[in-house]
């Protein structure tokens, strides 16, 4: 999988880009295809604004394409590394969930097949 990693109003240190690719590897692990060279990840963070010192000042973005499909998430936190989890949190709910969509109806349209075939008399 291809990481880019931009960094916004703040400094993308390499203790944030090591964490980043740690987090985005669980994923890669877990639910891409290893075979699969067109996956592409674009990751933005930093803080909203140079001028806030308070609140949920950091954020975090997501943008993973898998097989021609786009996958977005975001997140703003009080703390990057928090928004950084959230938001890869949400991209792996949202990328299993598709995912099992995509399995659900494969298996009805065989299951469909596989009824109408009991049907027919040799």
């Amino acid at each position: 999988m291809n990481i880019n990693i931009k960094a916004t109003n703040t400094e993308l240190t390499p203790a944030i880009r090591e964490y980043i690719e740690k987090k985005l590897g669980k994923i890669e692990k877990k639910l891409i295809d290893p075979n699969d060279t067109s996956t592409h990840c674009d990751v933005e963070v930093g803080k909203i604004s140079k001028h806030h010192q308070k609140g949920e000042v950091f954020r975090a973005e997501f943008n993973l394409t898998v097989g021609g499909k786009l996958y977005r998430t975001e997140s703003t936190q009080e703390n990057l590394y928090a928004a950084i989890d959230e938001a890869k949190d949400e991209l792996y709910r949202s990328f299993r969930s598709d995912k099992k969509k995509r399995k659900d109806i494969s298996r009805r349209s065989m299951l469909k097949i596989k009824n109408a075939l009991r049907g027919l008399k040799w």
